[in-house]
């Protein structure tokens, strides 16, 4: 085997995976870089990962590996070779990899935390088409950070999904780039007091559904910040009281008739 592909989060990683498979030193070697690492959309989604060529060398005699220069390798080695050192053995990939995660994670820590969940909502806005402004709102227990724009019933979507499934993104974005737990709360045009509202006023309909009927109701499938607004509602309530049953993302909250 004299030549071989190999991939890997960096470039620095698919040359030692690839010279790991050889099982031959850098010297050994001449590199082919065939695509760069990129992060993919949004630095989330679609990552591609660096791919090198890597082709043995011949040795000459009294074991010394022999470097052909021809006039076109000259001129594309610039590009397309890597520079190594001269090395007895071959470095563990792991070892490689450790280092650059170590170089990428000391980058990531200088940035804003919630600059870059801020960052993560504009770009994907734009994507949707939507020219959005943020705003941060800093609260004893967690930031929430404003949406505002026009067209934002496309980023809320049905009950709020959209804005869920965003502001779960956001936070993903934002704790990797905080040493300590970050917890952010996304909201666009009001939505989450006029939602909280909403499900207050339901929680009062059903609940004098139950005292009528004396028979339990069973609510549709809610995220857990929606059942936390209906229990709370009924708490003090004087004629039922809720649980929750099921497993997540179908757990449901019921309502159901005190006992005499």
């Amino acid at each position: 085997m004299s030549k071989i592909v190999a991939t890997g989060k960096t470039i620095e990683e698919a040359v030692a995976q690839g010279l790991a498979r050889l099982g031959v030193s850098q010297d050994r070697v001449s590199v082919q870089i065939l695509s760069q690492p990129s992060r993919g959309f949004l630095g989330l989604f679609g990552v591609k990962e660096a791919k090198v060529e890597l082709t043995l060398l011949p040795e000459r005699a009294g074991g010394e590996s022999h470097h052909p220069m021809t006039p076109s390798s000259q001129q594309s080695a610039p590009a397309a070779e890597v520079k190594v050192s001269q090395a007895s053995s071959v470095p563990a990939p792991s070892a490689v990899a450790t280092m650059e995660e170590s170089r990428t994670e000391a980058a990531e820590a200088k940035k804003d935390p919630y600059e870059e969940a801020i960052s993560f909502l504009r770009e994907t806005g734009q994507a949707m088409g939507l020219d959005i402004s943020v705003e941060q709102e800093k609260g004893k227990d967690f930031t929430t950070l404003h949406i505002s724009g026009a067209g934002l019933g496309l980023m809320i979507g049905r009950r709020g999904q959209t804005l869920d499934a965003l502001q779960y993104l956001a936070n993903i974005v934002a704790n990797r780039y905080s040493d300590s737990y970050l917890r952010i709360v996304l909201d666009a045009e009001n939505f989450r007091e006029r939602r909280k509202k909403t499900l207050e006023d339901l929680a009062d309909r059903l609940a004098g559904r139950v005292l009528k009927s004396r028979k339990e109701i069973v609510l549709e499938p809610m995220p857990a910040a929606e059942r936390k607004v209906i229990h709370a509602r009924l708490q003090s309530h004087g004629g039922v009281k809720t649980y929750s049953k099921g497993e997540e993302p179908n757990r449901r909250v019921v309502i159901t008739p005190k006992s005499s």
